[in-house]
C-alpha cells in the first residue's frame, strides 16, 4: 500500500511539474483574440492590427481584432475583464480606459487593477496642440497670454471629456494660472472642421492622429506634451522648451490579460511584444505615425499606469470631472 502511495505521489508530482512549462510551450492551441475599445480604423486599431499581423506572420499564430467599442472603452475593458483567464482573450489598453476611466466613473463592473494581468507596454503617443493654419497664434507664448488677458474667452477642443488631452488642459491651466474654455468632442472627425473654421481656437490631440493633418497643412503645431520633441513633428518644440513645465503626458498602448492568466502566458506574451516591437519594419511603422517605442516588462507597464493613476487622481477630484 505504501509503494502504491508513493508511486501515485510521484506521479502527480510529474504531472504538475509536466504541466507548467508545457502552459508556455503549447500555447497558443487556438485562436487568440483580442478586443479592440474603439471603432476599426483608428489610432488604437491600427495598431492592434500592426502587432496581431506580425505575430501572425512570425509565429504562425492566429490572432483575430474584434472592436468593440462604446462607453469610452468600458465595454471592452468590461468583456475581457470577465473572460477566461487563459490567455485567449486580451484587449489593447491605453491610457483614456485603464487608468483615467477608473478615476471619472463612480460605477464600473470591473476593477481596472485587480481584475487584470498586465503582459507589456507596446507604444506611447504624445499630444500635440494645434491651432489652424492661418491662426494668430504662432507659439505656445502666444496663446498663454491670450488666455491670461481674456480668462475664459480662448477654447480649448478635445476629444471628450476625461480623455488624456483634458488631462493636459487642467495640468497647463495648473501650472500656468490660466483659463480655458473647455469644448469637448466625441473625436477629431467632429473638432477639425470647426477649428478650421475659427468655431474652436485650439485642439489637443494625439501626435499620430494628427500628423496628417499637420503635414496637410489643415493645421498648424504649436506645442507637444512629450519629454522630447516628436520624430514627426521635428520643428515643433515641446512644452518644456516653451518654458511651461508640468504637462508631461502621453496616451500609452499596452496589452492586458484577465487576472488569474498562467504567469509562463504572461511571461510569453511579454517576450512576444518586445520581440514584435523590436522589428524594423513594426518599429518603423510605429514611429512613422508619431508613436514611440515602449516595450518594458509587464511589471513596468503595471508600475507606469499606476504612476499616471496617482499622478492624475487629485486632479479629478480637484476640478470634479465625472462621466456617470
Amino acid at each position: 500500500m505504501q509503494l502504491i502511495r508513493t508511486c501515485l505521489v510521484a506521479a502527480a508530482v510529474s504531472a504538475i511539474a509536466a504541466t507548467v512549462p508545457a502552459t508556455a510551450q503549447t500555447y497558443p492551441e487556438r485562436p487568440i483574440r483580442i478586443v479592440v475599445p474603439f471603432p476599426a480604423g483608428g489610432g488604437t486599431d491600427s495598431l492592434t492590427r500592426l502587432i496581431a499581423n506580425a505575430a501572425n506572420t512570425k509565429y504562425g499564430w492566429t490572432i483575430v481584432v474584434e472592436n468593440k467599442p462604446g462607453a469610452g472603452g468600458n465595454l471592452a475593458l468590461e468583456t475581457v475583464s470577465k473572460s477566461k483567464p487563459d490567455g485567449y482573450t486580451l484587449v489593447m489598453a491605453q491610457t483614456d480606459n485603464a487608468v483615467l476611466n477608473p478615476l471619472l466613473y463612480k460605477k464600473l463592473s470591473y476593477d481596472a487593477v485587480k481584475d487584470f494581468e498586465p503582459l507589456g507596454m507596446v507604444a506611447k503617443g504624445a499630444a500635440v496642440l494645434t491651432v489652424k493654419a492661418d491662426s494668430p497664434y504662432k507659439t505656445l507664448a502666444d496663446v498663454v497670454a491670450a488666455a491670461k488677458a481674456k480668462p475664459g474667452r480662448v477654447t480649448f477642443a478635445t476629444p471628450g471629456t476625461g480623455t488624456v488631452a483634458h488631462m493636459i488642459l487642467q495640468l497647463w491651466e495648473g501650472a500656468s494660472g490660466i483659463e480655458f474654455t473647455h469644448v469637448p468632442y466625441k473625436g477629431v472627425a467632429q473638432a477639425l472642421p470647426d477649428l478650421i473654421g475659427g468655431q474652436v481656437d485650439l485642439y489637443m490631440g494625439s501626435v499620430p492622429t494628427m500628423q496628417s493633418h499637420i503635414d496637410g497643412g489643415k493645421v498648424r503645431a504649436l506645442g507637444v506634451t512629450s519629454g522630447q520633441r516628436s520624430s514627426v513633428l521635428k520643428n515643433t518644440p515641446t512644452f518644456t522648451e516653451a518654458g511651461i513645465r508640468g504637462v508631461e503626458l502621453a496616451s500609452v498602448w499596452g496589452l492586458m490579460a484577465p487576472a488569474g492568466t498562467p504567469a509562463p502566458v504572461v511571461d510569453k506574451w511579454n517576450s512576444v511584444i518586445n520581440e514584435l516591437i523590436a522589428q524594423p519594419d513594426v518599429r518603423q511603422k510605429i514611429l512613422d505615425t508619431g508613436g514611440e517605442i515602449v516595450g518594458g516588462s509587464a511589471k513596468q507597464m503595471k508600475e507606469a499606469y499606476a504612476a499616471d493613476r496617482a499622478r492624475l487622481a487629485p486632479l479629478i477630484q480637484k476640478s470634479n470631472i465625472t462621466l456617470d
